[in-house]
């Protein structure tokens, strides 16, 4: 089986350079962003701009909570390679979640993407109860200066990898969200990796 469970594929030209930047470990990040893609299970298009809502000031991420399937795991910061994928997180630690490091932090206006492996070669990871998860649950991300983000889920949705729609995952918003990615489906022993992946929708509370 693939050390490698999670495939996030961030096309180079949705990233765009963003100055809303008030950590202190750096300077301003590219952000991933792009326009939303038309879905039937998206929320009707309005006339008034949206709202911002509630949103924090940028700082990096130091540990997901999820009490709803017993998750408490540290984060470790990835970047986006040559090839316009997500770097994975380390398969030797099956308790570890990854944050795109150089995009938007959780908490922050725009939409923040944590990956974790679902299961490795020889154990279940950090993420393999993610489909548990439903509307309503909460969780929250402790953060490095000192603030803890709340998140509600909007909706745990699966997308095959050969179908995933990328605008709509990765869209930077107004708001606060974060989009929690692991893979899902049948493990396909040919190209040793998963034919699926789900993603927590959610946003800022």
């Amino acid at each position: 089986m693939t050390a490698w469970t999670v495939v996030l594929l961030i096309p180079v030209f949705f990233l765009l350079f963003s100055g809303n930047d008030e950590s202190a470990d750096r300077g301003p990040a590219p952000r991933a962003a792009a326009a939303h893609a038309p879905s039937s299970s998206a929320a009707p298009e309005s006339s008034a701009a949206p709202r911002a809502g509630k949103r924090l000031p940028r700082a990096r991420p130091t540990r997901l909570l999820i009490p709803a399937i017993d998750v408490s795991a540290p984060f470790i910061g990835l970047a986006i390679g040559d090839s316009g994928q997500l770097e994975a997180p380390p398969a030797d630690d099956v308790n570890l979640v990854g944050w795109q490091a150089n995009g938007v932090s959780p908490g922050e206006a725009g939409t923040a993407i944590i990956a974790g492996h679902v299961d490795t070669a020889t154990a279940p990871a950090v993420f393999a109860g993610l489909s548990e998860l439903k509307k309503g649950d909460r969780f929250s991300v402790n953060r490095s200066d000192s603030r803890t983000a709340v998140f509600v889920v909007d909706s745990v949705e699966t997308f095959a990898k050969d179908d995933f729609p990328d605008q709509r995952v990765y869209a930077d918003t107004p708001q606060a969200q974060v989009r929690l990615i692991t893979c899902a489906g049948d493990y396909d022993h040919a190209v040793q990796d998963y034919t699926a992946n789900l993603v927590v929708f959610a946003h800022l509370v």
